[in-house]
């Protein structure tokens, strides 16, 4: 597999193709090709997500005189799956990743958990080849690059907690939120949540899981702002 593309445009030249080869190698490729060598990205994604963690932490400290609960917010916005899955596209990871034909053909919430897995695998063999400073560099070109964006935004609100907010100073009471469909076999369920005020929908949305479809229908209230 000719890598040379995707390390053009993260302008780095590994030193050991293996490590970058891993990291693009997710566990059911293995599955399916059992002859192939290298292992699977699980070991340098928790590597990489740890390097990804210090120096963002590290980076919020030194710029950001916000008390440690905003420092956190600010934080968990930014290594978010949906955020780390956007920057792996950025970089065009999920041309080179290696998956199961199965996986391959998902397109919703996991496979944006795959490719950030595969972004924090990256940083992990980043840091194995080419030491701290070069995976400081990447994560300050790439990943910390998304945060004046992520406060400007708010983004780092959950979004419930924001609606609750905003609803309660409003009208002074509390949003409900109501399965309104679910739909797939057990292995693969969509849900469709509505959020209600008294008994009025103010937003709708969907997920694999009844916390991700309470997510969307929060952030389409918000969008609308019909309350």
């Amino acid at each position: 597999m000719d890598l040379s593309t995707l390390e053009n445009k993260i302008n780095l030249q590994f030193k050991n193709k293996e490590f970058l080869q891993a990291a693009l190698t997710h566990r059911s490729y293995l599955n399916e090709n059992r002859s192939y060598r290298l292992p699977h990205n699980e070991r340098l994604e928790f590597l990489g997500d740890a390097v990804l963690e210090l120096v963002a932490t590290e980076y919020l400290y030194r710029n950001f005189p916000n008390p440690e609960g905003e420092l956190t917010n600010f934080r968990s916005a930014l290594v978010n799956y949906r955020i780390l899955a956007e920057i792996a596209r950025e970089i065009g990871i999920e041309n080179f990743i290696l998956l199961s034909h199965g996986e391959a053909k998902d397109t919703g919430r996991a496979r944006q958990v795959i490719l950030a897995n595969a972004l924090e695998a990256l940083i992990g063999a980043i840091y194995l080849d080419q030491g701290m400073d070069a995976a400081s560099e990447f994560i300050l070109k790439f990943v910390l690059v998304k945060l004046p964006a992520i406060i400007n935004d708010q983004a780092y609100l959950d979004p419930k907690s924001k609606l609750q907010e905003f609803v309660q100073e409003r009208l002074a009471i509390t949003p409900i939120y109501k399965v309104i469909s679910e739909s797939g076999p057990d292995h693969a369920k969509n849900f469709v949540v509505g959020v209600y005020v008294t008994d009025r929908l103010i937003g709708e949305g969907g997920g694999p899981s009844k916390q991700d479809a309470e997510v969307e229908a929060a952030k389409n209230a918000l969008e609308k702002q019909d309350f």
